[in-house]
């Protein structure tokens, strides 16, 4: 298991245990985590799964961002460098202590 935090744009903190195999959305969403909608269902055609994520973690993710994503991420109006799609990042062990924020727009 590991621990990650997801900050909603207001500042609230939402430290949840998370799954090895499961997306980070998954991990989101079977937390009650607000903001992420999903409304694809984790099928990257959308990107209401958006997460800014931390910079020391960016290059640590394993999975590294697709055409496809980077397409969807693209029409977001707060996409930053370190912008991903919650559900393509699988969550596994190196992953503990993860934090990501919410947009603004998700909240």
């Amino acid at each position: 298991m590991a621990k990650i935090t997801f900050i909603e744009h207001n500042g609230t903190h939402h430290e949840v245990e998370a799954k090895a195999g499961f997306s980070l959305m998954e991990t989101a969403v079977n937390n009650g985590v607000p903001g992420i909608d999903a409304d694809c269902g984790g099928q990257c055609s959308c990107a209401t799964c958006h997460v800014i994520v931390n910079t020391e973690w960016y290059n640590r993710l394993k999975s590294p961002q697709s055409e496809m994503e980077a397409s969807m991420l693209e029409m977001n109006p707060e996409v930053t460098e370190t912008s991903r799609l919650s559900c393509q990042i699988e969550v596994d062990a190196s992953l503990d202590g993860l934090v990501v924020q919410l947009p603004e727009f998700q909240g």
